[in-house]
């Protein structure tokens, strides 16, 4: 995996999400200089998955998918999208959820956890299965911190019952067509050189 983010961009695509690994971190600073101490922990809250699919050897454009729906979602939350735009956070869940709960696969497949897509033994219903399910988990995981910051931090971040069940119905349905894609086209999101090899058709001797 090291190799993998070491690598030296390669295409046009490589070099706009390294890019925008580099805003990522300097988000984080401009937040913490203009807009506080808790919007700058939002943004950093982000830095993992920007790093996550260079490490993983995602193709470019995914990876740039993956970074930008990141950043998006960040800065929605400083600049207050999410208040100021009821519908905003619908498409923002969607999205979010299946982008990383595609990556949160991918890095279970690394780390042999789970079946790697295109190997023996992979399928599709499985891995449909999983990436819904870490869609889910990773958006309870993000309410929990929303009402967290809520009850401790700042008594402005939004949060009730509606835009909750909302939130993780978008995320569930935005993993859920990530699984199906990711399954369905693995070529789409890994270099073949990262795929496992597929076995030889046998052929019987007559």
């Amino acid at each position: 995996m090291i190799d993998n983010f070491l690598r030296p961009a390669g295409s046009a695509f490589q070099t706009v999400a390294d890019a925008l690994r580099l805003l990522g971190v300097l988000s984080v600073v401009s937040a913490l200089l203009f807009h506080g101490v808790t919007d700058a922990a939002i943004v950093a809250f982000a830095l993992p998955g920007l790093m996550l699919p260079r490490f993983l050897g995602m193709r470019a454009w995914a990876d740039v998918a993956v970074s930008a729906t990141l950043l998006v979602a960040a800065w929605s939350n400083v600049v207050d999208l999410y208040r100021t735009v009821w519908w905003w956070d619908i498409p923002i869940h969607f999205f979010l959820a299946g982008a990383l709960s595609v990556v949160a696969y991918v890095f279970c497949a690394h780390r042999g956890i789970v079946r790697a897509p295109g190997a023996r033994g992979f399928t599709v219903t499985g891995a449909v299965v999983l990436t819904t399910a870490f869609g889910l988990a990773l958006g309870a995981m993000w309410e929990m911190v929303e009402w967290f910051g809520y009850a401790y931090l700042a008594d402005e971040i939004y949060v009730t019952y509606e835009d909750t069940v909302g939130d993780l119905a978008a995320g569930g349905l935005g993993a859920l067509l990530a699984g199906v894609l990711m399954a369905r086209g693995p070529e789409l999101l890994l270099p073949a050189a990262t795929l496992p090899a597929r076995p030889a058709p046998a052929y019987r001797h007559r």
